[in-house]
């Protein structure tokens, strides 16, 4: 970890969890629709884009063929019921040892920033006090293609001013270890992601950085 200049998180299901927010306001548009949803599906939309998950849910839907300015405005429905779900979030939301690790990594000369695919990262940074303990946000505002590209990583690390090589991703889903890698970064992986066989340093609690880095 000598080379490590930086680290990069992920935003939902690393620092903050609103896995529960996505599903259930991808849950009432599939309704809306009249298509089945359930968590397995909702699980396989993990780290993937919103338009992409959109076709995930949309694979059960045989009757109809949507128009891409059609299939715009269901993912933006969808990002209206997630907006106003986020209206729960507050400070209380991120865990006190989070903050703790953040605060001590960047005490140690660490970078941080933030590679997540979503366009509401900075609602949520925001809302959680979050925003001032990263250096960087790269998110689903300046990237055009989602993870496993490691497009949104490798942005990240030129915001920080950091070359790739010397940066750790902390990622909780396959698709991310897997642009992390694709970057030439470090691969640290949380949660699920612990589990991956190409996940380079598993951690089972975010504590554990400190113990990395």
């Amino acid at each position: 970890m000598k080379t490590c200049k930086a680290i990069i998180f992920d935003l939902d299901g690393v620092l903050v969890f609103t896995d529960h927010y996505h599903y259930l306001a991808w849950k009432k548009l599939a309704d809306r629709l009249g298509i089945y949803f359930d968590e397995n599906i909702n699980n396989r939309l993990r780290g993937v884009s919103r338009m992409a998950s959109l076709e995930i849910i949309l694979e059960r839907d045989t009757g109809r063929e949507l128009s891409l300015k059609e299939k715009t405005a269901l993912a933006e429905e969808k990002n209206g019921y997630y907006r106003e779900l986020l209206r729960q979030m507050t400070p209380d939301s991120v865990a006190p040892q989070v903050r703790e690790t953040l605060s001590r990594l960047r005490g140690r000369g660490y970078r941080l920033a933030i590679g997540s695919s979503s366009k509401n990262t900075r609602t949520i940074l925001e809302r959680t006090n979050l925003l001032d303990a990263f250096d960087a946000v790269s998110d689903g505002n300046n990237i055009t293609r989602s993870k496993p590209d490691p497009e949104v990583f490798l942005k990240a690390a030129q915001f920080l001013g950091v070359c790739p090589q010397a940066c750790a991703v902390v990622e909780d889903a396959r698709a991310g270890i897997d642009a992390a890698l694709a970057g030439g970064m470090l691969a640290v992986g949380i949660g699920e992601a612990a589990q991956y066989a190409k996940t380079q340093k598993p951690i089972h609690d975010f504590e554990e950085l400190l113990e990395l880095f």
